[in-house]
């Protein structure tokens, strides 16, 4: 399973409508929240393949009204394993 930090900047205003259409229409985001600093959202996302991950961020995330860009950062080791 891949995981990924995806930092998100959004247009004003619009950061719990896209929150609330990301969780709708990606399943494999594990967590959705608004955060403070030079981004405005953070999503955790899981995926079989590094392929997959991206397909989601492309062609779901990326294309969602208010999205603006997305900064991807793929887990490569954690403490948990």
């Amino acid at each position: 399973m891949i995981e990924a930090y995806v930092l998100l900047t959004l247009e004003i205003d619009k950061v719990e409508k896209v929150l609330k259409e990301i969780r709708k229409k990606v399943p494999e985001v594990k967590e959705a929240k608004g955060i403070t600093g030079p981004y405005d959202a953070i999503v955790r996302i899981e995926a079989p393949t590094l392929k997959e991950l991206i397909r989601e961020i492309v062609s779901n995330i990326y294309k969602i009204d208010g999205v603006i860009d997305t900064t991807t950062a793929i887990v490569i080791e954690s403490a948990e394993e």
